[in-house]
């Protein structure tokens, strides 16, 4: 019996790293949906890996924001649709295509667990 509180002990932290990324995961599939940098940013680290097309480095977490969102300004969003995600308790990504105006692009977002949170490590928008 006790090794059985045991392993739930164990299994808390991993149970709440999920709910937050399911959390975290919901934010910014609905931001990248509505095209919206800002609410995007919330969940950058200090440095974020950025490529659009024309444009790949790193960048803080400042000039990330002012890429993602003159990118979303060139290429008004229309939608975002999940296709894959996945985690495991040190980092998680999405996949899934951001329709515009007059493109589709293959969208990946890699984030790493820091603390108690998960932030965007990386964020790629590839022309289909």
């Amino acid at each position: 019996m006790k090794k059985k509180g045991f392993l739930v002990l164990l299994m808390l932290p991993l149970m709440a790293v999920l709910l937050s990324f399911s959390y975290q995961k919901d934010d910014i599939v609905a931001a990248l949906k509505t095209g919206s940098a800002d609410k995007l940013a919330k969940y950058f680290d200090n440095m974020v890996d950025v490529s659009v097309p024309g444009k790949s480095n790193t960048f803080s977490k400042g000039q990330a924001e002012m890429v993602v969102k003159d990118f979303f300004a060139l290429n008004k969003v229309k939608n975002f649709e999940l296709q894959h995600s996945g985690s495991n308790p040190s980092s998680n990504f999405i996949i899934g295509t951001l329709t515009t105006g007059g493109d589709s692009y293959r969208t990946t977002v890699y984030m790493r667990t820091r603390g108690d949170k998960q932030l965007i490590q990386g964020i790629e928008f590839e022309l289909k």
